[in-house]
């Protein structure tokens, strides 16, 4: 519904020191009690004007055409009005003169600094950025207008009416309504930030709404298989085919740390002769562009022989057939069934398995560990460190006989 503060009349207007003739028409908009004219170009003898209906009386064809006219003027008075409202943004006689006079300046609301955001973002997409990352912005700008359509019953809304409020209810919206986990609903706020951050720098925005709220996530412990857990997944006789196969690739990144998507990727030109003259990973990792050189250990080479033939890699190029992310995951849930594993298998487990398991308990630098996972910063590396309980153990029994 329109706002009922909102009223139109059309009216003559007696300019000063005026004699005897047609008078001015104009448009009188009254929102919230304030009030704007604006000339409709037209004029009117006074004796011919009905003020009831605000339109010239008669039923001749220029009579007819003037009111028309003022009718035209009318309905885009009403149009801005509702396009005004549906976008959230401010609604002052003021915006509604120069909506209509054509003088406004360029308005930016949530989601359409969010769609142009999103654009430039896919149009780097091989560059600059994956395509998953693209796909999470997307998805962050449908859970914002989900949010307008839910609060403020909205499709967008102006940028301007951005403050810590929206923010906090906004991040109450995605955990609670929408039943989203704490890290996750954190991971929209932040893509979410960025957004807002841009208004901000182009002074579309005068102020961070997000200065006084604090993004914090949940330290998540990704326990890593054990050595015994990687053994028993080695060591199982698999019939089925396609179940050996997402074992195989899955041990692979246990010892080399690639993920899911740079797996899928690697391509026999990515398997290089060292300066040691053993065979190495050479890849720049996707999500990051970070290179990555990984010598491999024999239980990695091995797989790749056992898939050198596989019509998939040939026809590719690839060094192994891999799955979908989804299968891979659904697989790994029943190898870990299978192996008596209670607990979740994912494929990313991989990644911390090298990191943990396979490298850092067998005293491999920390440095050394980073440079090998493509990390830029050393602390993304110790989120993957979880040094497990026996290297601990080991350590400090060494300790003790120095100390006796």
């Amino acid at each position: 519904m329109l706002s009922k503060t909102f009223n139109l009349l059309f009216f003559l207007k007696k300019p000063r020191n005026s004699t005897k003739g047609k008078l001015p028409i104009y448009i009188r908009i009254t929102i919230e009690g304030k009030r704007l004219e604006i000339s409709t170009q037209r004029s009117c003898e006074p004796d011919r004007w009905n003020v009831a209906s605000g339109r010239k009386s008669g039923q001749k064809e220029d009579v007819k055409q003037l009111n028309q006219y003022l009718d035209s003027l009318q309905t885009k008075v009403y149009a801005i009005h509702r396009d005004l409202l549906d976008r959230g943004l401010d609604i002052t006689p003021t915006s509604v003169k120069a909506q209509f006079s054509g003088s406004a300046e360029e308005s930016w609301s949530i989601l359409r600094v969010f769609k142009k955001h999103n654009d430039e973002m896919l149009a780097l997409v091989g560059k600059d950025f994956a395509m998953g990352t693209y796909n999470r912005y997307e998805a962050a700008s449908r859970n914002v207008k989900s949010f307008l359509k839910y609060k403020y019953k909205l499709d967008d809304m102006a940028i301007e009416r951005l403050d810590y409020s929206f923010i906090s209810d906004y991040a109450y919206y995605l955990k609670v309504t929408r039943n989203i986990s704490h890290n996750v609903a954190m991971r929209y706020l932040k893509y979410f930030k960025k957004v807002v951050l841009l208004c901000v720098k182009h002074g579309w925005l005068q102020k961070d709404p997000f200065f006084a709220f604090k993004i914090s996530f949940d330290e998540v412990d990704r326990m890593p298989l054990t050595r015994e857990e990687l053994t028993s997944i080695e060591s199982k006789n698999f019939s089925n085919y396609r179940l050996r196969k997402v074992r195989d690739i899955f041990l692979f990144c246990c010892y080399t740390g690639l993920s899911y998507v740079d797996v899928k990727n690697l391509r026999q030109s990515n398997i290089i002769s060292g300066y040691d003259s053993r065979k190495w990973v050479s890849v720049r990792r996707q999500k990051t562009n970070t290179p990555s050189r990984i010598p491999l250990l024999a239980k990695p080479l091995e797989i790749i022989q056992t898939y050198k033939e596989d019509p998939a890699c040939v026809e590719g190029g690839l060094v192994l057939p891999v799955l979908t992310n989804q299968k891979m995951n659904s697989y790994l849930k029943e190898i870990g069934d299978v192996c008596g594993i209670d607990r979740p298998i994912t494929f990313h487990l991989a990644r911390h398995t090298f990191a943990t398991t396979i490298t850092l308990a067998n005293d491999v630098p920390i440095e050394t560990v980073s440079k090998m996972l493509g990390h830029k910063d050393l602390k993304t590396t110790q989120h993957y460190a979880k040094i497990v309980d026996r290297k601990i153990s080991a350590d400090m029994a060494k300790l003790s006989d120095r100390l006796q």
